[in-house]
């Protein structure tokens, strides 16, 4: 028999959060979340995507053991932005059992009909910078730190519960070269001389911190037209400042200022995380954070977070400079290969950013959409 029960507290929360880890504990391509950020993230005393927004999670159990999950979410300000009566269904992964999914699936829909909305659409956190996306090319291939990793099963499911594609996003894995590209070295050299734009690197943390919080509100500026943005609050923006500075190596950050040192682009890099995370087995103690230190330090993959230059100097060479020096710092560090985060396959700008280095898209990954009148 199955049984549906929503989770209400936070030791069920943490449950919630951890069964992903035990569901794909054998898979060599899974990448473990990080269940303490997890936790945080879904908690509504941790996260201020809550001023906005509201949800419930469930969880499925058959015969005492849990047999899949869901999350069940609205953010206001998005449906505000985009008059839209959306439902964003998150966090939905189960065993290969049509039962649970549609159970799963009806239950989180009841949820979004008391709420007077007309859609549900996902997978899709609180907030753009949440896990977002299902994987529906690329099963073979380590997953990023930053998404999410399913079944191919995953997708048959969602088509025969009626959802269709609203979007996909692709990523590429970039070949780095073992010397700088000429072509780039051109641009820059161009591009400074006609705009003034300057480069900054970094070398010490602390100089960083100065322009963390100018940095996202950068972002708020760089991706509001961009499918499911909303723009973050300075709660927001702070936890987000403390997550993404506190364990950064600051060589792998760039920004790009104007003639007048405003901000106008920015690169937020990391060496990739996965296989520490496999490691740690989505936990930084007692060992975890000795392998994400090490991954910091010493690796061979580059994983490309978040790259945005201001709208009013797209296509003006700001982000070949961002590109170049990255790609450089790369270099210098003995990778081998780069890979992009989740594009959305319209933006094609950003896709050009690529055009000088061997490429091959690497996953795509899928935004399902169905009319719940």
């Amino acid at each position: 028999m199955l049984e549906i029960k929503q989770v209400i507290n936070n030791k069920q929360l943490k449950t919630f959060v951890s069964y992903v880890n035990k569901l794909y504990k054998d898979n060599k391509y899974f990448v473990p979340d990080l269940v303490i950020d997890e936790v945080n993230t879904l908690r509504k005393d941790k996260n201020p995507a809550y001023d906005f927004s509201d949800g419930v999670f469930y969880l499925a159990y058959r015969n005492k053991k849990i047999v899949g999950r869901i999350g069940i979410l609205v953010n206001n300000k998005s449906n505000e932005k985009w008059k839209q009566k959306y439902a964003r269904f998150s966090h939905f992964d189960f065993i290969d059992d049509y039962e649970v999914s549609k159970t799963l699936m009806d239950t989180a829909i009841k949820w979004a009909k008391s709420k007077g909305l007309d859609t549900i659409h996902g997978p899709l956190g609180l907030t753009d910078m949440d896990h977002q996306g299902m994987l529906v090319e690329g099963f073979s291939e380590l997953d990023l730190f930053i998404t999410i990793y399913n079944h191919p099963y995953y997708k048959v499911h969602l088509e025969k519960l009626g959802f269709t594609k609203e979007i996909d996003w692709v990523e590429y894995q970039i070949t780095i070269p073992k010397e700088p590209v000429k072509k780039y070295d051109s641009i820059s050299k161009i591009v400074k001389k006609k705009y003034g734009y300057q480069l900054i690197d970094f070398t010490r943390k602390k100089d960083i911190l100065p322009w963390a919080h100018k940095v996202f509100d950068l972002y708020n500026e760089a991706y509001a037209p961009l499918y499911g943005t909303t723009e973050l609050s300075k709660k927001q923006i702070d936890m987000y400042v403390n997550a993404f500075f506190g364990f950064i190596n600051p060589d792998f950050i760039k920004i790009v200022l104007d003639k007048n040192d405003k901000l106008i682009g920015f690169c937020i890099t990391m060496p990739s995380l996965s296989k520490a995370m496999q490691k740690g087995k989505g936990k930084l103690f007692p060992f975890g954070f000795l392998h994400l230190l090490k991954s910091i330090k010493k690796n061979d993959i580059l994983d490309l977070y978040l790259v945005a230059v201001l709208p009013e100097v797209q296509g003006t060479g700001a982000a070949s400079l961002l590109i170049e020096s990255i790609m450089n710092t790369a270099i210098k560090y003995g990778m081998t290969l780069a890979e992009t985060g989740p594009e959305l396959e319209n933006n094609h700008m950003v896709r050009t950013m690529w055009k000088y280095f061997d490429t091959k898209t690497h996953r795509r990954r899928r935004i399902y959409i169905k009319s719940i009148k």
